[in-house]
């Protein structure tokens, strides 16, 4: 996991990473200039961070750590001091086998301080932790969700009239959503679950897909072959799930726009077993059977843009086993073209877009994991592309990330190398130097 911020106020980018394996969070304090700092390490003890949050808990304008600690059943909160370094962690423990898995922040008591929920896969729970003002965090209460729900993850939102944050939680185990509506002090009603029948929820989110300004749950079930959609009503309720097939039993990626230009949101979801892309159109009701098309024999990453300029959604589907990138281009109604198909290298594993030799066409940076390099391709703006550019990274390089690194105003590309299934201590940063060329100049910096 991998969390970017300002962490000793000079106004430049810095990167935390939580280093499962190593027990550690590494600190990379940036120069501007797209180099780094050598690494500093903030101990975590033995706790096996799996996640990262970076927020301001103790209200002085500093930006603090909290990880999830898989390995000791805790929380550890780190708080800034503003120059780079963080003070001894303060943990929190969560239950013997907890087991967290994610945590998100939220005021809960309406006292306009950040409070936390942490869903707690292994005791099946949620707790609440409320914050006092300095940082610190009292515990409140511990919610069921049920015997052996294991929730996998966790979402706030408003879901009735009341103005109190409330909880939704996918629990995996129990093949259901869990809805906790929030009383304004810290508490929450008891659990009211909605069925998902034999599908296993793995991830939720929340937006209108009904356009009657009450926020829905979508959940991508793992295991089945539907992505489930729940319509919310104006006390907090929802309706019964409306499960949608995808036509898989492994739906890896999601991404939503408007592909018909109805005004109603539309689900891209593509299939790594039947290596596959389905569309699922939205209307007042809910969501169309799928359209779904073959786009080769491994997919793992679907992004949406404009790539041909014509205002009209494209959608860009990365394939590892046949080492290619597949764009199919939209029309606007809900229909795209014929995939045209673009190479990488070996194993292609994450891709990003933005526009990097500063054309305003949109072009595309894939990760080649076994072939330890980056692919571009250059776009012209008309929905094709230039031959592939390849850059050498360290060895297997997993993610892809965009930002500003160096305060120029142009978009550069950090990467992040994967060995022995952990995060490694190396980081590429490609420095985009030279945007008025055809062809990007790079520097390559280790950190």
């Amino acid at each position: 996991m991998v969390a970017v911020g300002d962490f000793n106020n000079d106004h430049r980018q810095d990167i935390a990473v939580a280093n499962f394996g190593t027990n550690s969070i590494g600190i990379f304090l940036g120069f501007g200039n797209s180099s780094f700092a050598n690494e500093t390490l903030v101990s975590t003890t033995s706790s096996h961070p799996l996640y990262i949050h970076l927020v301001d808990l103790n209200n002085d304008t500093l930006l603090d750590l909290i990880t999830a600690n898989y390995g000791t059943d805790s929380i550890s909160v780190f708080f800034g001091y503003g120059n780079g370094s963080f003070s001894c962690p303060i943990t929190y423990f969560t239950g013997y086998d907890s087991l967290p898995f994610s945590v998100v922040a939220g005021d809960f008591n309406n006292d306009y301080q950040l409070d936390l929920a942490i869903a707690n896969y292994g005791t099946s729970t949620v707790d609440i932790l409320l914050a006092n003002g300095t940082g610190n965090f009292l515990y409140h209460k511990k919610f069921s969700t049920g015997i052996n729900s294991h929730p996998y993850s966790i979402v706030l939102s408003h879901f009735n009239d009341d103005t109190f944050l409330d909880i939704a939680v996918a629990n995996y185990g129990t093949q259901n959503v869990g809805v906790l509506l929030g009383t304004g002090n810290g508490s929450f009603a008891s659990q009211t679950t909605y069925s998902l029948g034999t599908a296993s929820p793995y991830s939720i989110g929340v937006g209108d897909f009904n356009k009657d300004t009450r926020l829905d749950v979508v959940i991508t079930n793992r295991g089945s072959n539907n992505i489930g959609v729940l319509l919310g009503h104006r006390n907090g309720s929802f309706s019964k799930a409306t499960l949608y097939s995808t036509g898989s039993l492994s739906s890896i990626s999601v991404d939503v726009g408007d592909f018909n230009n109805d005004n109603l949101l539309d689900i891209a979801v593509i299939s790594n077993d039947t290596s596959s892309i389905s569309i699922l159109f939205g209307y007042d009701e809910g969501f169309q059977a799928p359209i779904i098309s073959a786009i080769g024999s491994s997919v793992n990453s679907v992004v949406v843009g404009d790539f041909n300029n014509d205002a009209q959604l494209d959608i860009v589907v990365l394939n590892d086993n046949d080492m290619h990138v597949s764009l199919f281009l939209g029309y606007g109604n809900g229909s795209f073209a014929n995939q045209t198909t673009y190479p990488t290298k070996i194993w292609p594993t994450d891709i990003v877009v933005g526009d990097f030799n500063h054309d305003t066409h949109l072009d595309i940076v894939v990760v080649n994991f076994n072939d330890a390099s980056l692919t571009i391709l250059l776009g012209f703006g008309n929905g094709s592309f230039d031959s592939e550019i390849t850059y050498s990274t360290g060895s297997n390089p997993s993610f892809v990330a965009v930002g500003d690194f160096n305060n120029d105003n142009e978009l550069d590309i950090a990467v992040i190398d994967a060995n022995d299934n952990h995060i490694s201590k190396k980081i590429r940063i490609i420095k985009n130097s030279e945007i008025y060329k055809k062809y990007i100049g790079v520097d390559l910096f280790w950190v």
